[in-house]
């Protein structure tokens, strides 16, 4: 685990707050009739005019600058002219980005006008889940406890949480030790120091755990059909508690 200093924290706290600005941006714009395409684009712009650089296209050869995540898309939706959004639909923007060579990354689930009060709270819970989460990044903590208190939740509210992909520490490359799994025992795994950032990022079902990837290769979707939601934060671990970093004081 690669633990950085407080002038690198700042840089990536700069970093996610590109990240963040470019969310809001989104959010804004979006809307029915608006196609993911479209949205790519949007953010394109507003990173490259913040001086920054998108950090996942061309990464392992994905090809977009965000990941749109539509209903049963968990992550890693491909943005698409022909994915024009609906009333009623959910979407995760999931952006990074990469300031003086640090990254910054984070996620949102928006609804797209009015949602059914199942994707409502679908949407809660898992913002729920990454505020819990976050609560346990302090020293002394164990991984486990940051893992147990996404499970905890989610399963406590009736659903389930991702396995295959998970969350990861995150500094001068997009993805470092540790892996930040959604599902965990309280008090096991390493320690947790001042200096580490990890990308925690709920990936929470509204059906069953299972997931089945497309054959692009990158769009993973729930097994069942059912709604999925996503959101993270970047959060550095500090001797003044967890630190979100591109949120503000």
């Amino acid at each position: 685990m690669v633990l950085k200093t407080r002038s690198e924290l700042a840089i990536m706290d700069h970093a996610n707050a590109i990240v963040q600005e470019t969310l809001r941006m989104l959010a804004e714009h979006l809307r029915p009739g608006i196609s993911t395409a479209e949205l790519d684009r949007l953010a394109e712009e507003f990173i490259l005019s913040k001086g920054a650089r998108p950090a996942f296209k061309g990464y392992h050869g994905y090809p977009a600058t965000l990941c749109t995540s539509v209903n049963d898309v968990i992550v890693h939706g491909i943005p698409s002219e022909r994915c024009v959004l609906r009333e009623g639909d959910i979407v995760s923007l999931d952006c990074g980005v990469v300031v003086e060579g640090f990254y910054g990354d984070g996620a949102v689930t928006l609804p797209v006008g009015q949602v059914s009060p199942n994707a409502w709270r679908l949407l809660q819970v898992t913002r729920e889940c990454l505020e819990r989460a976050v609560e346990e990044a302090r020293p002394g903590r164990r991984l486990g406890d940051v893992s147990a208190a996404i499970q905890r939740h989610a399963e406590g509210a009736g659903f389930s949480v991702v396995r295959e992909f998970v969350g990861h520490g995150i500094g001068r490359s997009l993805h470092e030790d540790p892996q930040v799994a959604n599902y965990g025992i309280p008090g096991t795994g390493p320690e947790l120091r001042p200096g580490l950032v990890l990308a925690i990022e709920p990936m929470v079902n509204e059906g069953g755990p299972g997931v089945r990837v497309d054959p692009d290769g990158w769009t993973a979707r729930t097994e069942d059909g059912k709604l999925s939601a996503h959101f993270e934060f970047s959060v550095a671990v500090t001797d003044d508690g967890p630190w979100v970093l591109g949120m503000g004081s």
